[in-house]
């Protein structure tokens, strides 16, 4: 115990001398506690990867920078350490709860295949009387749906082409949309 003891009186000791400003003396502290933080966590949690532990290192030495004005002197070092250490890794476990929690497990992942088919159009009705219901708009309408709808052109693209407001195309690929449903409602009913 005498070992570990010394050991928490010398971070002690370079804690409070960072506290009052020494940057040396604060340096030598983290590149300290890093190895001891290193050798807690893999003793404590041997099932996690290098990786993580090596986040959770820097995850707990961001905290200490942070809280480092909390330390008391006349307290022992490494109780307080442990303790940030501590919150961090019940911190890291909730987040990895939470993550896994919004996890779906599956046991064979799906699958696409050359052999289905791509959609044909047949499953959207007859494309003939669309366009059929498309020719018996007004132009304005007309316009509108073969710019936006067949062409995919942007509002702003669409009014530069037509010489339609953007306003104008709304209003006029609205009417034309209610019109076809209608139109094509009436062919099919």
């Amino acid at each position: 115990m005498g070992d570990r003891e010394d050991e928490g009186d010398a971070l002690g000791r370079l804690m409070q001398a960072a506290q009052e400003g020494d940057r040396a003396a604060y340096r030598d502290l983290l590149r300290d506690i890093a190895p001891i933080l290193r050798r807690v966590l893999r003793r404590r949690f041997p099932f996690l990867a290098r990786h993580d532990v090596e986040d959770l290192v820097q995850d707990i030495l961001l905290s200490v920078h942070s809280v480092r004005a909390t330390y008391d002197p006349a307290r022992p070092f490494l109780p307080w350490l442990l303790a940030i250490a501590r919150n961090r890794t019940a911190d890291m476990a909730r987040r990895h709860a939470r993550l896994r929690a919004r996890e779906v497990a599956v046991d064979i992942y799906p699958e696409t295949s050359a052999e289905d088919g791509t959609n044909t159009g047949e499953d959207y009705g007859d494309a003939e009387a669309l366009q059929q219901a498309v020719k018996a708009l007004p132009q304005g309408q007309r316009v509108a749906i073969e710019l936006l709808k067949f062409r995919e052109l942007s509002l702003k693209e669409a009014a530069k082409e037509s010489g339609m407001s953007v306003s104008a195309l709304k209003v006029a690929t609205h009417r034309a949309t209610r019109a076809l449903r209608v139109a094509l409602r009436t062919r099919d009913g």
